[in-house]
């Protein structure tokens, strides 16, 4: 902090800092504070903060988004939180400061879903491949299908199911679904649950088949929602969750000291934990791909494995990326934000079984997303 200049810009960066670490950093802070005999400071605080009229309480702060470019007033106060407009020296005008700045940072910086439903959760669940796609039964999918139904009408979004649908019948969903009117709601989200396989790309990487063994490639997928495509979408997040693949390699890992308990695989170390299933080749998904693409905004693509690498599903559990996403949204949907929740699905996932798998995702997100639980 101190290499950060002056009294004004060392709080800046603190703000900066606490805010990056979700809505438990202030506590956490004061809890520090007390710890290493700073008490005083501590408690001066939590008085100054509880002094302040309620919309700036430190409570959750999920505030209502100021448009700077419009208003000038807010402008003004924001830079003067951010620099420092009171006496350097008094420790009641420097912690209004902070608080109002770190307020101030998280309107600027936040996704707003204040419509209810937040917006339409296309999930495309393809189980039953025809004969002539030499194509498995998905076996566990309808598992990972329910899981999501259920979460995402918890967090307020207003489901839409298909299952078992050819390539075009998919196609024509997620037109028709790009084609409606999301002017009055404020995110739109697109799950498919599927096989999967590489394909050539100019923007996202892989594709997914329908139950005819036909492919569609994943960019053509996100740009049926893109702001040329979709007008009613612009400036609104557009989230894709793939689970799916696009390759038959088995990643047996590499061998690590974990010198913490977060970074050991469940019930031992990740060269001796036994692979999930035992089921044959044909009924395990193949993953899909990922690459660098130009930069659409207000989108986030989140892959269930590594390219070229299996994604593994159990009958009874479903996938584990599924299983993994489902419970993280359960635990911290209603605290942390989107990225960070990926975090925690892509660690959890890597740590299990004897062959390793590990989600990654595209962002392209302008700002941090919180589900409106």
């Amino acid at each position: 902090l101190q290499s950060a200049g002056s009294r004004g810009e060392q709080a800046r960066q603190l703000v900066i800092d606490l805010e990056t670490r979700g809505k438990q950093a202030f506590p956490i802070f004061l809890s520090i504070l007390r710890d290493t005999g700073q008490g005083d400071l501590a408690d001066m605080l939590i008085e100054e903060c509880e002094r302040l009229p309620a919309p700036v309480q430190p409570v959750d702060l999920r505030p209502v988004e100021l448009d700077l470019r419009r208003d000038k007033q807010n402008e003004r106060l924001l830079r003067q939180a951010a620099v420092g407009s009171g006496p350097s020296g008094d420790p009641s005008q420097q912690a209004r400061r902070i608080r109002g700045c770190l307020i101030a940072m998280c309107v600027c910086q936040v996704y707003q879903l204040k419509a209810d439903p937040c917006g339409y959760c296309l999930i495309l669940n393809n189980v039953n491949f025809s004969r002539e796609s030499d194509l498995s039964t998905r076996k566990g999918s309808n598992v990972d299908c329910k899981k999501l139904e259920k979460r995402f009408k918890a967090l307020h979004f207003n489901v839409l199911t298909w299952q078992d649908l050819k390539a075009q019948d998919m196609v024509s969903v997620l037109q028709q679904l790009a084609q409606r009117d999301h002017s009055a709601l404020d995110c739109c989200i697109v799950v498919i649950l599927s096989h999967g396989c590489q394909t050539s790309h100019i923007q996202f990487p892989g594709g997914i088949y329908g139950t005819d063994g036909k492919p569609i490639p994943i960019e053509k997928i996100v740009n049926y929602f893109n702001g040329s495509n979709c007008p009613s979408l612009r400036g609104k997040p557009k989230l894709f969750f793939i689970q799916a693949c696009g390759g038959e390699q088995r990643d047996q890992g590499f061998v690590v000291d974990c010198d913490s308990p977060g970074d050991e695989a469940p019930e031992g170390s990740l060269e001796s934990d036994a692979t999930p299933f035992q089921a044959p080749a044909g009924n395990v998904d193949e993953p899909d791909a990922v690459a660098s693409l130009p930069t659409p905004s207000d989108i986030l693509v989140s892959y269930s494995t590594f390219p070229g690498f299996v994604s593994w599903r159990e009958a009874s559990s479903g996938s584990w990326y599924v299983e993994t996403l489902d419970s993280v949204l359960q635990q911290y949907a209603h605290s942390e934000d989107l990225l960070n929740m990926l975090l925690r699905v892509a660690n959890a996932v890597s740590a299990k079984g004897r062959y390793k798998q590990i989600p990654g995702c595209f962002n392209f997100l302008r700002k941090k997303f919180f589900f409106a639980c």
